[in-house]
């Protein structure tokens, strides 16, 4: 691998711990070989053996690793922008859903859609991304319920990666509402459970969730479809504790999860067991606002416990019809009073933790060269501005 070329006059955020809790270095230099990160450092104190590359000066610009968006349902069909007109008219989240919209409205529209049509309208959903600095993008399925369509949208989720340049990382969300007049067990045993086996056989999960919820399904259905994920050897994530606290945290913790998400309604106690467990609490300040939640997540727990945090745009068709990872970024700080370096570690480092990456999220020697340069010089700017978008240039595998 022979290096191709170096980016100077930066000021990067290398998101390796330290006490400023961005691995703050100005006046750096970033050297990519192919589509991986040879060296980086002071410019002054680049190696010679680089002297004679070619050059690209950045004018003080902020270099931050490509953000990752590590929760999405961007792969549906239709919206729900008439239960946006409930909720407005005073509707909750769980009488829509009781009422047979939410979810299940979704599984109607994307059930009649061909996989090319939940291609095509994913598309623009990832370019939007892409013109934000996302190198990395989480999919699940979910909107299916039904084995054909999980796998479908599956498929459509793997395309997305190949036309476009962004890493797609997959999620079966087999277990994420009960179809309309079925057993919630039966639809585990006789549905869930054996697409799972199907999309594994074809390599199109990456990861297995849930929908651990009242609305949803209790922590032992849950329980099950983690065991046969554990039996494929595949990694689980939950949505968990976010309308009530029924166990979710703490069977993720149990299984080892990547992740718990939403997770406004866990406690202290679920705070220590994901610390103990290793797991990642995302947060989603889009559906926090969207739904009208008033119970935000227990951040301080988390920081006390010492667990990972990671931010997601959570972006659905009917809780978080929400585009941007930057302005995710900002709810974050704005609603449940993350700090700025929080939230980009919780779009990089920690995000890519949630995924189970060990090869990107920060900016170092041996990671990818997917970066995000920017119109800014503080690392503060990127939370604290709302409806900005200041991407200068994104660097996926070393190719802007």
């Amino acid at each position: 691998m022979e290096p191709s070329y170096v980016m100077t006059g930066l000021t990067a955020a290398t998101m390796v711990q330290d006490a400023d809790g961005y691995g703050l270095q100005r006046d750096a230099a970033i050297v990519v070989a192919d589509d991986k990160i040879d060296w980086v450092g002071p410019a002054c104190e680049l190696p010679s053996r680089y002297a004679g590359l070619d050059r690209q000066h950045h004018g003080g610009r902020l270099v931050t690793p490509a953000l990752i968006d590590c929760h999405t349902h961007i792969v549906h069909g239709g919206n729900r922008a008439r239960e946006f007109e409930m909720r407005l008219n005073g509707a909750s989240y769980e009488e829509v859903a009781r009422a047979g919209g939410g979810i299940i409205s979704t599984v109607t529209a994307t059930r009649g859609a061909t996989q090319d049509e939940l291609l095509q309208a994913a598309l623009p959903r990832i370019d939007a991304m892409i013109a934000q600095g996302v190198g990395v993008v989480e999919i699940k399925s979910g909107y299916g319920l039904d084995h054909d369509t999980e796998l479908k949208m599956l498929r459509a989720a793997r395309a997305l990666g190949r036309l476009r340049p962004i890493r797609v990382v997959t999620s079966f969300l087999g277990a994420h509402a009960v179809p309309s007049g079925m057993d919630a067990d039966v639809y585990i045993d006789t549905i869930c459970l054996p697409t799972l086996e199907a999309a594994h056989a074809e390599g199109l999960a990456d990861a297995v969730d849930g929908f651990c919820e009242g609305i949803a399904f209790d922590t032992a259905q849950i329980a099950r479809v983690f065991d046969k994920a554990r039996a494929l050897g595949l990694p689980v994530k939950l949505h968990a504790e976010q309308l009530s606290h029924i166990g979710g945290t703490a069977l993720a913790a149990k299984y080892a999860a990547l992740s718990a998400d939403h997770v406004e309604y866990a406690t202290a106690a679920d705070a220590a067991a994901l610390a103990a467990a290793g797991t990642v609490a995302v947060v989603l300040p889009g559906a926090f606002y969207t739904i009208h939640e008033t119970q935000p997540p227990p951040l301080q727990a988390f920081r006390d416990h010492g667990v990972p945090m990671a931010v997601g745009t959570d972006w659905n068709p009917g809780s978080s019809p929400l585009g941007s990872i930057l302005l995710a970024m900002n709810m974050a700080c704005t609603l449940f009073r993350m700090t700025p370096a929080e939230a980009l570690a919780g779009t990089t480092r920690n995000a890519a933790r949630a995924l189970g990456l060990t090869d990107c999220g920060v900016i170092k020697a041996g990671m990818r060269a997917d970066l995000a340069v920017w119109n800014v010089s503080d690392p503060a700017e990127l939370s604290y501005g709302i409806g900005i978008n200041p991407l200068n240039t994104r660097i996926f595998g070393g190719v802007a």
